[in-house]
């Protein structure tokens, strides 16, 4: 078990020491005495954050097979951490986060989490990556009766079990992440719109229910369905499931990936195979930015469509601050889960601030069932599961690009592309 504590937290509250033992003769500010709950609960409003630290602790996966996202993820939480201590803290006080490494195991996960919990004695907790973890790791902090804000998690069956204190912090669950997709490809006019697709998804909590729920969607649009395979997330060869595609000749391939590296192994299978589609939408993989347009090739990408929570040009409150403040200390623009684990967080914020208090955490979770957030990622609300109730952005691959196509008013481009890639053999 590793455990990282950022200790970038604690540096306000030791200047804040120094200040008060009356070196340099500044003003004492009336002795650093006043009353931590009678401090200013916006996060922002100038001022150190003083008093005893508020401790948030999460497990992520630093090390194993999510430790990309789960690296992002952190960034995005110490981002967040940084911003509102600067801002003067929460509920005046200045906030500590104790990370653990669950090295993407989920007895790890439930071990972590116990342990802060339990032997960390954590104030409030933030979520971990995946369905896969944050499944038996949001049991724990159900059992503890802590809210749980989870980053990434839109499997149905974290949302089947009646937990009250569970929330995502994206705008949809796994089976509604391509509706917008499924809407655009039913609104084709006659002549335009494909009549048959084929289905292929990760025995994956996450990957499935995507390829699902587009199955479902145009089924019931009259869309024939002429191949659907489940197969092993950690499948490699995609040779035989592409050449029992393209042997079907299907308008649109829907490809529930559970990752970076099935998606662009079953691209590179169809363009062995010779076979592009009308449409061709998957889940996740694309937007995995320059690794993914470098291992399929930039040519290959061109209107390969997918669903996704962020984009840096989305005019959403506080998008601009948090560019600037990742850009400043990371040199580079934060990926999805970045933003996706800065939005968790400030919908924990939103429901402390609103409730004024860390102790009541029955208090958060009511707070949070019956109110919405402004993020990152937009507004968020949630029903009685804890699921979010918007609709992710539907992105597409232009010009060697990544682009929002709809909703129209969070569009970056006002056109969608040929959806035909460029494949050998069309």
């Amino acid at each position: 078990m590793r455990r990282i504590v950022w200790l970038l937290a604690l540096l306000p509250v030791l200047l804040a020491l120094v200040l008060a033992a009356g070196c340099g003769g500044d003003d004492d500010d009336e002795g650093g005495s006043a009353d931590t709950e009678a401090s200013d609960t916006s996060g922002g409003g100038g001022g150190e954050p003083s008093g005893e630290p508020i401790v948030i602790g999460a497990s992520l996966p630093l090390t194993g097979d999510f430790a990309e996202p789960g690296e992002a993820a952190r960034r995005g939480y110490e981002v967040w951490m940084e911003m509102v201590n600067e801002a003067g803290g929460l509920l005046g006080r200045p906030v500590e986060m104790v990370i653990k490494d669950d090295q993407s195991d989920q007895n790890l996960v439930v071990t972590d989490y116990n342990a802060l919990i339990e032997q960390d004695g954590v104030d409030l907790l933030l979520g971990t990556f995946s369905s896969l973890l944050n499944i038996p790791a949001s049991a724990v902090a159900e059992r503890a009766q802590m809210v749980y804000v989870e980053p990434a998690g839109g499997s149905p069956d974290m949302f089947n079990r009646g937990f009250e204190y569970l929330f995502f912090a994206q705008q949809a669950t796994a089976p509604h992440q391509a509706d917008l997709f499924s809407e655009w490809v039913l609104s084709l006019p006659e002549g335009e719109r494909p009549t048959t697709a084929a289905y292929v998804a990760a025995d994956d909590p996450f990957g499935a229910p995507v390829a699902a729920g587009i199955q479902e969607q145009l089924e019931a649009g009259g869309v024939e369905t002429v191949y659907s395979e489940i197969y092993p997330p950690e499948t490699v060869n995609f040779d035989a499931i592409a050449s029992a595609i393209a042997s079907e000749q299907p308008d649109v391939i829907a490809q529930g990936s559970a990752g970076l590296q099935d998606g662009v192994n079953l691209i590179t299978a169809l363009v062995a195979a010779g076979y592009s589609p009308q449409q061709m939408f998957q889940a996740s993989t694309p937007s995995f930015a320059d690794q993914y347009s470098d291992a399929i090739g930039v040519e290959n990408t061109e209107g390969i469509f997918y669903a996704v929570s962020y984009h840096v040009e989305s005019p959403t409150p506080g998008n601009a601050e948090f560019l600037e403040a990742y850009r400043a200390k990371f040199d580079e623009d934060p990926a999805e889960d970045a933003a996706d684990a800065f939005a968790a967080a400030e919908v924990l914020q939103a429901a402390v601030e609103a409730v004024g208090s860390i102790d009541d955490q029955a208090a958060l979770k009511d707070w949070l069932h019956a109110n919405s957030v402004d993020t990152i990622l937009g507004t968020l609300s949630w029903d009685e599961t804890g699921a979010p109730e918007q609709a992710f952005l539907l992105a597409q691959w232009q010009n060697g690009d990544e682009e929002i196509v709809l909703p129209e008013d969070a569009a970056t481009s006002d056109t969608i592309v040929n959806p035909k890639p460029p494949w050998s053999g069309r």
